[in-house]
């Protein structure tokens, strides 16, 4: 009878305490990264540079977590988690500290490639502990909380940082991201999770664990699949004000708009993920490829562009958790590493989309040419998922079911 019972019980609970908490470090790396574009007037101003080298800030960062997230994932692999996670939240502090010091444009530059190693370390270790933390039958749902601080970010943390940012001045803004942090390293370590259980990792062994065709189809997939609603993210402006004829003023309601989408998909596609999670993926990037597609026709309508961007956000924004669930039962002997791959696979599809992307704006597709880019890049990360789907390279516990 007693063991009837234990069978039958609910898997779903209540998730740790730690879950949450990650979710608001998370959104102290996620504002950090957006921060600078709401602030891009002021730096120059203030360093005495040109408008195009502070968005070599926004770059550097980018490139700092695309390399630095499985870079620092292994260098950090014998430290305890908890401690990895502190060290990252007072080097991200630290980053910030020194730029805000600094007059030097080169010295601020380095201080943003810094910090962006440190937001790659986090992320990477956050994941693995929220996972560990809610038990595998809670595991993406627990990165869906962890990772709605990504929309909050956008919600919240970008547009009040670059109001903070005219009240107080970058710096003033850089020091509120540092006394954030230091503040909550303590918190994060009092609830991590001791790594009770957990072997001496073998850098060999995690590499190993890795390079699998199967983590090579997800990469490739996460990075096409994000790269898709990334683009059309990053050129919203032009499309907004060119082609749906919003003002200005009224351009960041979009991207609060799609913030509010992303904190509802994070966690929608969190819960789903859990039982079916090439499911869930499929259904989230072809979700955006459609969404993408409407734009086109209808993004010259006010209306209609707010309301497909909120359902991009909805979308687009339950990638994420997903894919890094899936990098994770992928490779379940180098969770951290692991999640380090899918962190620069998203940033990475985030920064091929915006390249290409800036192109096809220049081109004679004109404000159509980014979403051009979006619907065929997640189109055929879409048929890369099918892919993976139709093969059965994984075992049946790691597919739907």
């Amino acid at each position: 009878m007693t063991t009837s019972i234990t069978s039958t019980a609910p898997t779903r609970q209540r998730l740790p305490i730690i879950v949450p908490l990650l979710a608001l470090g998370t959104f102290l790396m996620i504002t950090t990264e957006y921060l600078v574009a709401g602030l891009l007037q002021e730096l120059a101003d203030d360093l005495q540079v040109g408008l195009a080298q502070v968005g070599l800030l926004i770059t550097a960062f980018a490139i700092g977590m695309i390399i630095g997230s499985p870079v620092m994932a292994l260098a950090t692999l014998r430290l305890p988690r908890r401690a990895t996670l502190v060290l990252a939240l007072l080097v991200f502090a630290a980053g910030h500290i020194i730029a805000a010091f600094s007059s030097d444009f080169a010295i601020v530059l380095m201080a943003r490639v810094v910090t962006a190693l440190a937001a790659g370390a986090f992320w990477s270790v956050a994941a693995a502990v929220a996972t560990h933390a809610a038990g595998p039958a809670n595991s993406s749902r627990a990165l869906g909380v962890m990772m709605s601080g990504v929309g909050l970010a956008t919600v919240a943390g970008v547009p009040l940082g670059a109001f903070a940012g005219q009240l107080l001045g970058w710096r003033g803004t850089f020091w509120a991201l540092a006394v954030l942090a230091v503040l909550a390293a303590p918190v994060i370590a009092r609830f991590t999770p001791a790594d009770a259980g957990r072997g001496a990792p073998s850098i060999r062994a995690e590499l190993r664990a890795i390079t699998s065709r199967r983590m090579a189809l997800l990469v490739i997939a996460t990075v096409l699949a994000t790269g898709g609603y990334m683009t059309v993210f990053s050129y919203l402006s032009p499309l907004a004000t060119g082609r749906a004829g919003i003002p200005p003023w009224a351009v960041p309601l979009l991207f609060v708009v799609f913030g509010l989408g992303a904190i509802i998909g994070t966690n929608l596609a969190g819960r789903f993920a859990d039982k079916r999670p090439v499911t869930t993926f499929i259904t989230a990037t072809a979700g955006t490829v459609v969404l993408m597609a409407l734009l086109v026709p209808l993004s010259t309508n006010a209306v209609a562009t707010f309301l497909l961007m909120f359902l991009l956000g909805s979308a687009g924004m339950g990638i994420p958790p997903v894919g890094t669930g899936l990098a994770v039962r992928f490779a379940p002997a180098a969770p951290t590493v692991a999640a380090a791959i899918a962190v620069s696979a998203f940033n990475g599809g985030t920064a091929i989309g915006t390249w290409l992307g800036a192109a096809a704006l220049e081109s004679t597709l004109g404000v159509i040419g980014p979403l051009t880019v979006a619907i065929t890049m997640a189109a055929v990360g879409l048929l890369t998922l099918l892919a993976i789907a139709a093969t059965r390279m994984t075992q049946p516990s790691e597919l739907d079911g």
